[in-house]
């Protein structure tokens, strides 16, 4: 699909990230890495402030990569050769994976009811996350069912990009698979590094913060909420536009998407110009 000339594109399609956007899922990878460096003999333990440190590096195998070389370099040269950093990370995947699917993590509230808002009304899905099929697979067992896999026309997971957020690869991957501009699409995001990510391949984003980015800050956002809300549960507008309703619908998101689409093409003391083609 391609635009014209200074056209807008209505929103099409919804493109989630998974981990702290769709679930609280973070404390979960956090505690299957301590249970597999107990499992493996490893005298480690990743308690929240250090996790959250280590959130910066995107993908579990560069986590580990990254800690290994920056709290253990003398053990470095022995650790990072070979598939050892790879085989413990499966085993971690593994016990994370057996959580999901028991159901021992939630969604976030808002994101079960919008998503099957967006399928009646025809919005498209897709994912961009940086986590692998099987944990995302089995977050959908233990929450939505098995057959939401089925729900989503594009999924960019793990190892798929050769670059994880916040290089845009992933976005791009889902957008390609979606055969969208990204003019019609909006990004739900929790993380800096995933706003990075949407925006590079030029996604409108809204941010639910999670426990793991409260402090992290979102310019580029169209929108920064507490979560997404829920008839009884509603959201709280952290910045970016204001909302009347207690919580995130498709309608707000098309009118959030169109406001944004339009203070993009026409920005102040600029001339206007066509949004760039796809």
């Amino acid at each position: 699909m391609k635009l014209k000339e200074g056209e807008l594109a209505a929103l099409q399609a919804l493109i989630f990230d998974v981990d702290g956007t769709m679930a609280e899922t973070e404390e979960a990878h956090r505690e299957a890495f301590n249970q597999t460096f107990k499992e493996m003999g490893l005298p480690w333990h990743w308690g929240q402030p250090l996790y959250k440190a280590l959130l910066e590096i995107t993908g579990g195998k560069e986590r580990i990569r990254h800690y290994i070389s920056h709290y253990h370099p003398t053990h470095a040269k022995r650790l990072l050769k070979g598939n050892w950093v790879k085989t413990l990370h499966k085993r971690k995947t593994a016990r994370y994976v057996e959580m999901a699917r028991s159901g021992e993590i939630a969604l976030r509230p808002g994101v079960a009811r919008l998503i099957d808002e967006a399928r009646a009304k025809g919005i498209r899905l897709a994912i961009a996350t940086t986590t692998n099929i099987a944990p995302l697979t089995a977050l959908f067992e233990g929450t939505l069912g098995r057959e939401a896999m089925g729900w989503f026309e594009a999924i960019a997971a793990g190892d798929m990009a050769q670059n994880k957020k916040p290089a845009p690869d992933l976005y791009q991957m889902a957008l390609t698979k979606l055969g969208l501009p990204p003019q019609a699409c909006l990004a739900l995001e929790d993380s800096r590094n995933g706003i990075l990510s949407a925006t590079a391949a030029g996604l409108a984003t809204v941010i639910t913060k999670s426990t793991y980015t409260q402090d992290q800050t979102f310019p580029e956002a169209i929108a920064v909420l507490d979560n997404l809300g829920e008839p009884h549960l509603p959201f709280r507008p952290l910045d970016g536009f204001q909302a009347e309703p207690s919580h995130v619908t498709i309608d707000l998101l098309r009118q959030w998407h169109a406001a944004a689409a339009s203070h993009w093409r026409n920005p102040p003391n600029r001339e206007p110009q066509a949004p760039p083609s796809p």
